[in-house]
């Protein structure tokens, strides 16, 4: 797997703002779930070599089958690195049972200051191939703009 899915999005707040939302258990489950999604962390240990599992839930699965089952994505994140304010990188397993989801993706968000704010660009790499590009370069956006509504209301 060597493909690259990216997103960027100019967020109205520090970087130090950002990178919080980033590492906060209860940030993360309001505005990580891409719009028709909800989700939820069962396990949360926020340093390098931890992570958390976050399940998915799709609000309407008809015609959007989940990667674990009909109406859930099961992904477990463990974190890579840390340098706040400006960079936290990820590591993400889907659980399922289709191959074409099998694999290791590789998140980096990363945080640079500007002149409005926080420009924070999303970095997928090894995608997994049975990840429509499409949908997954959409659902970094619909993230990306959950975050920007969660912090820029103050969180």
């Amino acid at each position: 797997m060597d493909r690259t899915d990216r997103a960027s999005r100019l967020i109205a707040a520090p970087p130090a703002t950002v990178y919080g939302a980033l590492l906060d258990r209860v940030a993360l489950e309001a505005w990580l779930p891409p719009d028709g999604m909800r989700g939820r962390i069962e396990r949360w240990d926020p340093r390098p070599g931890g992570g958390f599992r976050m399940i998915l839930s799709y609000l309407d699965a008809t015609g959007a089958p989940g990667k674990t089952s009909d109406a859930t994505d099961v992904v477990d994140i463990e974190i890579v690195d840390l340098a706040p304010p400006e960079r936290v990188v990820q590591r993400a397993v889907f659980e399922s049972d289709d191959p074409a989801f099998a694999g290791t993706m590789t998140m980096t968000w990363h945080l640079a200051p500007a002149p409005d704010g926080t420009l924070v660009t999303v970095t997928a790499t090894d995608v997994p191939p049975g990840i429509d590009p499409a949908a997954h370069e959409a659902g970094i956006a619909s993230s990306l703009a959950n975050l920007a509504s969660y912090v820029e209301a103050g969180g």
